[in-house]
């Protein structure tokens, strides 16, 4: 492994935990997570470097196979090109269900 492919893998990892923390502080709840501007924005922040992130392992290492990468780096796209279209539900549908597929998976390539 690479240097820059272990940066890129250590900064997932660092905002899958900011992620995990945001899911934890709004006791994994949708309704207070919705009602909280700061913490919406947070979250949309965590996936825009997630997405980046994502991205620019895959070009250096296309071999390097994450399940959902291209959903989260459409997401961070949209984030970063489209924000106003984003749906508050999408965010943490994403959270809930494929962030922790994405710390297994990065758990693994560190291993």
């Amino acid at each position: 492994m690479t240097s820059r492919q272990l940066k890129y893998i250590l900064d997932i990892e660092r905002v899958i935990q900011e992620l995990i923390w945001i899911q934890d502080r709004f006791d994994n709840d949708f309704e207070k997570f919705k009602s909280d501007f700061m913490g919406v924005r947070a979250a949309e922040r965590a996936f825009e470097i997630l997405g980046e992130a994502l991205n620019k392992l895959q070009k250096i290492e296309p071999k390097i196979e994450i399940k959902n990468a291209a959903e989260i780096i459409g997401l961070r796209n949209l984030i970063a090109h489209a924000y106003d279209t984003i749906d508050v539900k999408i965010l943490w549908s994403i959270l809930i269900q494929d962030i922790p597929n994405v710390k297994e998976e990065i758990d693994q390539l560190k291993n």
